[in-house]
This record gives C-alpha cells, sequence and structure tokens, in this order.
C-alpha cells in the first residue's frame, strides 16, 4: 500500500517561544484585559505599518470595519460601494452600519475593484468606497482617489490581508479614512484573534475607542452608545511577538512566490497572479486561475495525489450570498463571477521548505498534464 505523502497545508500560524513568553508574562501579571499590551501593540504597530497613523485595536477585523464606518458617520440612506468578490464581511459591515452595500465588478488581473465599474455604481446616496486590498494586493489607488475627490466620496480601506503591502511608496492603510488590518490565525501575522482600525484624523479613532469599550473612554462615564469589541492584553502580547518577525516572513512569502512565478509561468492552462507595477504584494494568498471546468479535478489531485492543500477564496460572490442578495437583485458582475469559478490558491507560507516548493510545483505541473 503507498503511504500517502506528507501534507502540506494550505495555510500554517507561527507561533514561536516568543509568544509563548508573551502571553505567560501577562498571565502572570493577573491583568489581562485591555490594558498597558494593548496600548504598546496600538503604539508599535501604527509606527511599523502606517507611518504614526492614530491606530485602535479591536476584538476582530470584522469589528473593525463595522466600527470604522460607524466612526465615519456611515449609517441609515447611505451606500458604499464594496466588491462581491471578497470575504462576506465587507458587505455584512456596511448592513450592520444600517447602510446598504453596494456590489460593483473587479479587474481581471488583480482581483479588485475596477474603478470603471465604481464610477457606474455611483449615486446620490453614495457614502463612500471600501475596496479591499485582496490576497496582499494593493488596490488600484491612483484611479480610486481620483474617482473619489471627483464626486467628494470617502474611502475606507479594507487591509485584512495586507500587512505591510503598498502603492508606489504609500503603505496600504494610509490612504482611506479609516484602514481596516486583521489578525486572525491565518493572516500574515496575528493577535490569535483580533484587528486594528487605522484612522486619518484623531477625532476618527476617538469615536472608535469610544465604540469598542461600551461608549466610554473614562470608566462608567458612557458618551454614546457602544460595543464590547476589545482587545485583551493577552492578544496584544502575542501581536506585538509577531510583529517583530512579520517583514521577515512577508520576505520569505516575496521569495516562494517568485519562485513559484518562475516554475509555473509556462504550465498549460495555469495563469499566475500578476503584480501591477505599482504594486508591492505581500502574497496573504498566491492564487492562480485554473478552467472552471478543471478546478474541482485539479484540487483533488493536488490533495489526495501530492498532499498539496489548497484554497478557494472566494467559491460564491457575495451577490450571490442568501444572507447578502437581497441587496443586489439585478447585478450583473461577470468578471467577480468568472473569479469564484476559477481562482485556486497555492502554499506561500514561510514555514514551506524548498523541497515542498518543489513538490507544490511538480504537483502542479502533473496534474495539468494530466487535463490536458
Amino acid at each position: 500500500m503507498t503511504q500517502a505523502p506528507t501534507l502540506i497545508p494550505a495555510a500554517r500560524p507561527l507561533i514561536g517561544s516568543e509568544e509563548r513568553l508573551a502571553v505567560d508574562a501577562v498571565l502572570r501579571s493577573g491583568s489581562l484585559a485591555q490594558g498597558p499590551e494593548v496600548a504598546a501593540f496600538e503604539a508599535e504597530f501604527s509606527s511599523h505599518f502606517v507611518l504614526g497613523r492614530p491606530t485602535v485595536a479591536v476584538n476582530s477585523g470584522t469589528s473593525g470595519q463595522h466600527l470604522g464606518l460607524l466612526a465615519a458617520g456611515v449609517g441609515p440612506g447611505d451606500e458604499v460601494i464594496v466588491p462581491s468578490f471578497t470575504f462576506a464581511a465587507v458587505a455584512n459591515s456596511v448592513a450592520l452600519a444600517g447602510a446598504t452595500p453596494v456590489f460593483a465588478d473587479i479587474e481581471p488581473d488583480h482581483f479588485t475593484l475596477d474603478p470603471a465599474r465604481v464610477r457606474e455604481a455611483i449615486t446620490e446616496r453614495t457614502k463612500g468606497i471600501m475596496p479591499v486590498h485582496l490576497y496582499g494586493h494593493p488596490f488600484q489607488v491612483d484611479a480610486l482617489e481620483r474617482l473619489a475627490r471627483e464626486h467628494g466620496l470617502a474611502i475606507f480601506e479594507d487591509a485584512a490581508q495586507a500587512h505591510g503591502a503598498s502603492w508606489l511608496d504609500r503603505p496600504v492603510g494610509t490612504i482611506g479614512e479609516f484602514a481596516m488590518f486583521s489578525l486572525y490565525p491565518t493572516k500574515n501575522m496575528t493577535a490569535i484573534e483580533g484587528g486594528m482600525v487605522v484612522c486619518r484624523a484623531d477625532e476618527t479613532a476617538r469615536r472608535v475607542r469610544l465604540l469598542r469599550n461600551q461608549g466610554m473612554e473614562t470608566q462608567y462615564a458612557n458618551e454614546v452608545v457602544g460595543f464590547n469589541a476589545r482587545m485583551s492584553d493577552v492578544h496584544a502580547a502575542v501581536g506585538r511577538a509577531q510583529l517583530r518577525k512579520v517583514d521577515g516572513w512577508t520576505r520569505i512569502r516575496q521569495r516562494n512566490a517568485a519562485f513559484l512565478d518562475r516554475e509555473l509561468a509556462l504550465v498549460p492552462g495555469v495563469t499566475p497572479p500578476r503584480v501591477a507595477p505599482e504594486a508591492t504584494h505581500v502574497y496573504h494568498q498566491y492564487t492562480i486561475r485554473v478552467a472552471a471546468d478543471e478546478r474541482d479535478r485539479i484540487r483533488a489531485a493536488l490533495l489526495e495525489e501530492h498532499g498539496v492543500a489548497t484554497g478557494v477564496y472566494y467559491p460564491i460572490p457575495n451577490h450571490r450570498l442568501p444572507s447578502l442578495a437581497p441587496y443586489a437583485p439585478a447585478v450583473d458582475l461577470p468578471e467577480s463571477d468568472r473569479a469564484a469559478a476559477e481562482v485556486l490558491s497555492l502554499p506561500v507560507h514561510p514555514s514551506l521548505s524548498e523541497h515542498d516548493l518543489h513538490r507544490i510545483v511538480a504537483g502542479v505541473v502533473a496534474v495539468a498534464a494530466a487535463g490536458s
């Protein structure tokens, strides 16, 4: 009986002794809730990624989007233009703020909002645009900024997957009225769970701080109706340790992606990811395109015959989800539908060995050839 190959996971959180020691120090301190570790993490994250912009830690990326929208004044009667080809939290956060998510199509090269389709979606009720730096590749910053200025709209960044990415010399997270970074376990860095809200204005950051903590900055002096969306010091301690490692991990992701680019460039039926000349891609995902009618076979064969796990992000566009379809009764988004049918994400995480990378390439070459 042939032994199955050792599994190469699609993603793998990297937790080392530094994180364990940091957590243990917090546990021994007896102060576990939001406190000095959170404040230090906010300051360090701000300095590291977003040029010192005001930064507020919360308990998840979705909470960050929701509170950011509320702090920016988005509410009932407003529309926010969003991509359909992304995780549902983007549109969910708009709906949870009481506003209407309006879906626009993506451009095919980088899977981010197509500025021409965004223009078509603007109405007199449009409050802002919430584009996603998908897979770690920035959205088309220049074109969307011009469009936003032309129509007096705000940009709200979803930078959940893009820690350290940039457009020309501008780090993601420094472009919009606010930006949200996720700290979920499979992101490029983690706090086990959590999010960061980066704000252009100090007053917006203050409103986010109020909203995350039951509407109060001073205990029992509640100023607004708020939520419990705080990050704990335990989570912040993990995040601080990860922050000291993330740049090295990003370089490994980029090196792994460059290897896959070279080796897969001429494989029939496989389209490696494209990178805009203005963009620094941080490869949260390394996403190829394959024929829609071949993807399930390719994915199954990679796992069963070569031990390579993959991901499909995302198999159902938001405008076709039962929860969000009511917001898009007649929308036609052909590029989103095509991407959902064709994308396949290969492992690119920093724990891969050189042998793993060669196995991934050999697997893709073999299963592609089997279908030709």
